[in-house]
């Protein structure tokens, strides 16, 4: 049973004068969820690029490779260092909430950035696409991440509308 506090609400819960609007809640959750694969995408790009590494001639096919790995192991972090300690569960119970909680998340969050990825040396620079030593690349990059953002949004709303993923 549910303790209740002088005011009405659930023990640990935020008075409703407190709590965020729910498509804050989504944009928060997908933030968190986009700053692991960012950073992922950072590290990613960069240890390609450094090691001259191509699958049939190009960058494209080891980033993502390497982006998603990064970008998967660095979210998973980020969601078990959320999600465990405010569910209070130990470390076997936290990595399979965050693995729930994130997998389809940036997995959706990948998609998108991905498929612009994907535009830059197909559709926009097919003689020759920028590449990560340079703003251009970078700045294509941002634009990707809102792509990437727009995507996983929708994945959001179902995993805190379904419980799978904590509000922030």
């Amino acid at each position: 049973m549910q303790r209740r506090t002088q005011e009405g609400k659930r023990h640990g819960e935020e008075p409703a004068s407190q709590r965020k609007p729910f498509w804050q809640s989504v944009s928060v959750g997908v933030s968190h969820c986009g700053a692991g694969c960012t950073l992922g995408d950072i590290i990613g790009t960069w240890i390609v690029f450094a090691g001259g590494l191509t699958i049939a001639g190009m960058s494209l096919w080891p980033e993502y490779i390497a982006d998603y790995v990064l970008a998967f192991t660095l979210g998973i972090a980020f969601q078990y260092f959320s999600i465990a300690p405010m569910r209070g569960l130990g470390v076997r119970e936290g990595i399979v909430a965050a693995l729930k909680a994130d997998t389809l998340s940036l997995t959706a969050f990948e998609i998108g950035l991905f498929g612009w990825m994907a535009l830059i040396p197909f559709v926009f620079f097919p003689a020759g696409h920028p590449h990560p030593d340079g703003p251009v690349y970078w700045f294509l990059m941002q634009i990707g991440m809102l792509v990437g953002f727009l995507t996983s949004y929708p994945v959001n709303v179902w995993l805190l509308k379904a419980g799978i993923k904590e509000p922030m």
